[in-house]
């Protein structure tokens, strides 16, 4: 039966039981038939009232509006004494939805899924639908490379005409993408272009990446980093010819081909720029990086065309237009380039607008905000401002859109968007290292304290060797122009007799500090801090004779009054996985006059990172300590340097560097110095065969360092050196490092530890 007559034997029959009744008028109205909807309902459906009078083509709307509703499988419209009868059949409700045999997702996404398309527990039945929640739980599937997966459904009647709904659900195996071949490529091996892709065949690393399951969407992605690729290199005109992906008939392996057609390499003969020069032309020229005689690269091209646009929207031209036009020479194969520059009209900002802070204050945002009203508008300003309120971590998302304002041609507003996330939190974690063996923590913080943007934590670390309570407050803006103000109390101890090869004390220190953060720019800062604390200090049979000298002369309870001030300068592109940048820390920590202890302690720590080729970067990080006590005291042992083992000298046991010296019984333990010089030269690069997957990071290093003091000096001499290989990941249990180092110039004495390794997590 075609649809067309489909639909005029429905009309028939409506209009058959709209003929059945004879036409009167409406005194009453009675609904039969009805089980779970109210008789209001229905009433409210039907375009039929008291007082109607009933005709045929009234009579048919009234069906048609019923029908409509999709909660009757049959309605029917009879007379009894001028009483309109609506007599209803209604359909099934689902009274639950069962799924079986799904492993590769949880039930609630498959619920999900199937609520998306009108099928959920207490909705109205409608057969029509299985066959689309057949194929939407198919679909979820296929988006996991599982072809072979197979759904089938069960519908049980139930009392009280409702139905059960049950989804017997065979995943199937995933299929794998078994080969991907490249024809047409002559100009690069093979291997070289699939090093490109994301998309891979099955090897060590697919398990945790999934690159080895087809997906359309990285399919394309890949397509599109060849014909970068290519084009980076000088095929101007490389295009790809077609794809194939076929699936075996088992549906379990994948084969993809790709055809590519690379053309011919094409030369730089020319370059200029043409246009509007709103900046001195030589000032462009320069952000140009194509230059004449070079072998054409589209990156190149990009670039510069990105440069130029940022230069001129930085003098508040931000909605330029540059071209890169291309002048082909087939025959000669080469290309000369014009960039056309149309900076258009000048941009100013009208308002500034936030959005979507319903607990955070405004001015929290808007002291982040470096794009001032009534100014030029910026991109460079407006992207470090919103870098800035990003950072704040009060936001899981930051929008920037900057409409122009009605009836002007050089007016924008800039508006501020933001998702607020919660920003309490109560973390519980669990570690381990292979100094502190197990390390149990927990925090209570704030960094949101009634939408001020300052910040109340307390946090509390248990380990073997370390043990803090903290309570610090924060306020980064204790003054307009940015000055930030801290304070802390805390009890710290620190219990070396777990350590071999470190001499072993205890301390617990009790005391407090405030802080004040200068700001000098974007990237770099001052700090000041005055504090008091005391400590007690308890030495043991067998610690060292320095140890027990000290103790005897100054008392093993010592109450300090302390002054720090620092310099920090961290330019870095990331955090988590820097690439470049610079990474600087310089403080100088004094016990003042008037207290127990007088010293002054200094460090510096220095990392320079900088990209030497793809994905590998060279990091040159060390550290200098050095610290003496005054008047007529030394430097007190607790506050000694100490080197080796993760984050300092890999290969050698953690704190073991230094000088040393021998107990009664003949253990050489160590004793920590006053001067301290650390070093490393890392090689970054990502896990081969996880590609793009910044969580894994390989290195390759040489470390170098020593301590020095007590009575001996500063010496090359009496440097240690290991060599060897790290690991670090970002995994969902939080970050784990690991590494394996060779000792070098090792001495006698030396601890040694070659494979070492630090992990935790929060949850």
């Amino acid at each position: 039966m075609t649809i067309r007559a489909f639909i005029a034997a429905g009309l028939l029959l409506l209009s058959t039981a709209a003929l059945a009744l004879s036409p009167f008028t409406i005194r009453d109205i009675r609904v039969e038939g009805a089980q779970r909807i109210e008789a209001g309902t229905i009433f409210s459906y039907l375009p039929l009232k008291v007082g109607d009078a009933v005709t045929d083509e009234k009579a048919s709307a009234a069906l048609k509006s019923l029908y409509d509703t999709g909660f009757f499988s049959d309605v029917r419209l009879e007379s009894d004494h001028e009483v309109l009868v609506v007599i209803v059949q209604e359909r099934p409700a689902i009274s639950k939805i069962d799924i079986n045999g799904a492993k590769e997702f949880n039930k609630e996404q498959l619920t999900e899924a199937l609520k998306s398309i009108g099928l959920a527990e207490a909705r109205i039945y409608d057969k029509s639908l299985l066959d689309k929640a057949e194929k939407e739980l198919k679909r979820q599937y296929l988006s996991k490379g599982r072809y072979s997966a197979q759904v089938t459904t069960t519908v049980t009647p139930m009392e009280r005409n409702r139905v059960a709904l049950t989804f017997n659900i065979s995943e199937g195996e995933v299929a794998r993408i078994k080969e991907i071949n490249i024809v047409g490529a002559t100009v690069f091996k093979e291997k070289t272009l699939l090093d490109q892709l994301q998309l891979t065949t099955s090897n060590w690393f697919t398990w945790y990446t999934k690159n080895d399951q087809y997906s359309k969407q990285k399919l394309s992605g890949d397509l599109e980093t060849v014909r970068a690729y290519y084009q980076n290199h000088g095929y101007l005109e490389f295009a790809v010819d077609s794809t194939q992906v076929s699936i075996t008939p088992d549906k379990q392996d994948i084969y993809i081909t790709v055809n590519v057609v690379e053309g011919q390499q094409y030369k730089v003969s020319d370059v200029k720029l043409a246009g509007q020069f709103i900046v001195p032309e030589d000032d462009l020229k320069k952000l140009v990086t194509l230059k004449s005689g070079d072998t054409f690269s589209r990156e190149k091209v990009t670039n510069s065309t990105k440069a130029i646009s940022d230069r001129l929207g930085n003098e508040g031209y931000s909605f330029a237009n540059i071209n890169a036009n291309p002048d082909i020479n087939k025959e000669g194969r080469t290309a000369a380039f014009t960039f056309v520059v149309d900076p258009g009209r000048r941009v100013y900002v009208r308002h500034i607008n936030i959005f979507g802070n319903a607990r955070t204050r405004d001015e929290v945002i808007r002291r982040e905000v470096r794009q001032m009203e009534g100014g030029w508008y910026s991109i460079e300003l407006v992207n470090r401002s919103k870098e800035r309120i990003n950072r704040l971590g009060f936001f899981s998302d930051v929008t920037v859109d900057s409409p122009p304002v009605p009836g002007t041609t050089d007016q924008v507003d800039v508006n501020f968007t933001v998702v607020e996330r919660q920003t309490g939190s109560i973390q519980l974690g669990a570690g381990y290292s292979s100094a502190e063996k197990v390390v149990l923590s927990t925090s209570i913080s704030q960094n949101n304290l009634f939408g001020s943007g300052n910040s109340l934590t307390l946090s509390v670390n248990s380990g073997s060797i370390s043990r803090t309570y903290a309570l610090t407050y924060f306020n980064p803006y204790w003054t307009e122009d940015g000055i930030g103000r801290s304070w802390s109390v805390y009890d710290r101890t620190i219990n070396t007799t777990s350590l071999t090869g470190v001499s072993p004390y205890m301390t617990r220190t009790i005391g407090g500090d405030i802080h004040l953060s200068v700001p000098l720019s974007e990237t770099n800062a001052y700090s000041f801090g005055m504090g008091y604390e005391s400590t007690a200090v308890t030495v043991i049979s067998n610690s060292p004779i320095q140890y027990l000298d000290f103790v005897n002369q100054f008392g093993d309870v010592a109450k300090t009054l302390k002054a720090d001030v620092g310099f920090s300068r961290d330019s870095r592109d990331s955090i988590l996985y820097p690439t470049k940048g610079l990474n600087q820390r310089y403080s100088l920590e004094a016990g003042l006059p008037g207290g127990d202890l007088k010293y002054y302690r200094a460090t510096v720590n220095e990392q320079l990172l900088t990209p030497i080729g793809y994905d590998i970067s060279l990091s040159f990080s060390g550290q200098l300590g050095y610290g003496h006590g005054y008047g007529g005291m030394p430097l007190p042992f607790f506050k000694n340097f100490f080197a080796g083992g993760v984050g300092s000298v890999r290969g050698y046991y953690t704190s073991s560097l230094g000088p040393h010296t021998q107990t009664i019984v003949g253990n050489t333990l160590n004793l920590g110095g006053t001067e301290m010089i650390t070093g490393s030269m890392e090689a970054l690069f990502p896990m081969p065969g996880l590609k793009n997957d910044k969580s894994f990071r390989l290195s390759t290093f040489i470390d170098a360092g020593n301590v020095y003091g007590n009575g001996g000096g500063f010496s090359l001499g009496l440097l240690r050196y290991s060599a060897g290989v790290g690991l670090s990941w970002y995994s969902p249990m939080g970050p784990l490092t690991f590494s394996y180092a060779v000792p070098l110039h090792a001495q006698p004495l030396d601890n040694i530890e070659r494979l070492q390794f630090q992990m935790g997590t929060t949850f």
